[in-house]
């Protein structure tokens, strides 16, 4: 109901009338100015009158009800410990492909190997539940569509030259923009469930994170709306996991890699290489070729271009 009344509010160029609004609606006048009264709770500016109700202005909030069509998969937190284990318990539960969970700040946001990431306010936090129809062999290419579709919305629709490094981070000039992390459970050789999160820095401060890292913000010189952002991202998403055209992901992916052809340092749990990241296989690991020449597929770890 909220994300109709927004809906026609946003749509007029002036004031909507209460009757107007039931009308449309199929509501009682009590039931739409308790909607009203919630938005006006949460941050929006609507004035009211003899003759009806108009939007002043709206938060950069990313409530359910500000995805159309997308309200009944999405779960919003003020503050979360970690949207990733929000959807790992919604997924194990049984929640709908496509579940989204966002929190507007996470006081325990975590990156890959277990490492801090940092969550003020500002940025956008989300994890998304998926359920393909893959085996688990090349469940992989799933985390690089994601990461490739980011880069591409920022490219086209912001005019960031946004770059993928293996495996799943964005850069700009060097400084870090997003961060990406995947958790799988599987059943036999199928996927269970993939879920994807996201840290992206979009309205945040991001001033004495390490590695060096950037805003949306900072970039452009002024506020992004992090709700349009996040819906055509989510949109482009979908509709790229539903082509199922996923022998196609990696190649995609490459065009927009700033890994490839670099002398890198890779971190795993049980070693660090030096080398030249020379390519990605079909299922994401990352080919290096050694100081000795030999080459060596790296199917996890953290890449620092050197």
């Amino acid at each position: 109901m909220k994300a109709e009344i927004l809906k026609a509010l946003r749509e007029s160029e002036g004031i909507v009338s209460g009757s107007a609004m039931c009308a449309a609606l199929g509501v009682s006048r009590v039931a739409v100015w308790k909607h009203l009264q919630k938005l006006q709770e949460h941050g929006y500016v609507i004035e009211s009158g003899p003759k009806g109700y108009r939007l002043l202005s709206a938060p950069d909030g990313l409530f359910p009800w500000e995805f159309p069509g997308r309200a009944e998969r999405v779960t919003f937190l003020a503050e979360a410990v970690s949207t990733m284990d929000v959807a790992k318990d919604m997924a194990r539960k049984g929640c709908p492909d496509f579940t989204v969970v966002i929190a507007d700040r996470q006081t325990q946001g975590r990156g890959r190997l277990r490492r801090v990431w940092q969550s003020a306010a500002g940025g956008i936090y989300v994890t998304v539940v998926l359920r393909p129809d893959l085996p688990v062999l090349i469940s992989p290419r799933v985390n690089f569509l994601a990461s490739m579709t980011l880069a591409r919305l920022l490219r086209e629709g912001y005019g960031v030259e946004a770059g993928v490094k293996w495996p799943n981070d964005i850069l700009v000039q060097g400084r870090k923009l997003c961060g990406l992390l995947s958790e799988m459970e599987a059943e036999g050789e199928q996927v269970a469930f993939i879920n994807i999160g996201i840290g992206l820095n979009v309205n945040n401060d991001t001033a004495g994170v390490e590695p060096p890292a950037v805003s949306l913000k900072a970039l452009l010189g002024r506020q992004v709306s992090r709700r349009d952002l996040l819906a055509r991202f989510l949109d482009e998403f979908e509709a790229g996991i539903a082509a199922g055209a996923w022998d196609a992901v990696i190649p995609a992916w490459k065009t927009y890699s700033v890994t490839l052809d670099k002398p890198v340092r890779i971190v795993t749990q049980k070693e660090e290489l030096r080398g030249t990241a020379v390519d990605v296989d079909e299922n994401g690991a990352l080919i290096l070729r050694q100081p000795d020449g030999s080459l060596k597929h790296i199917i996890y770890g953290d890449c620092f271009l050197q």
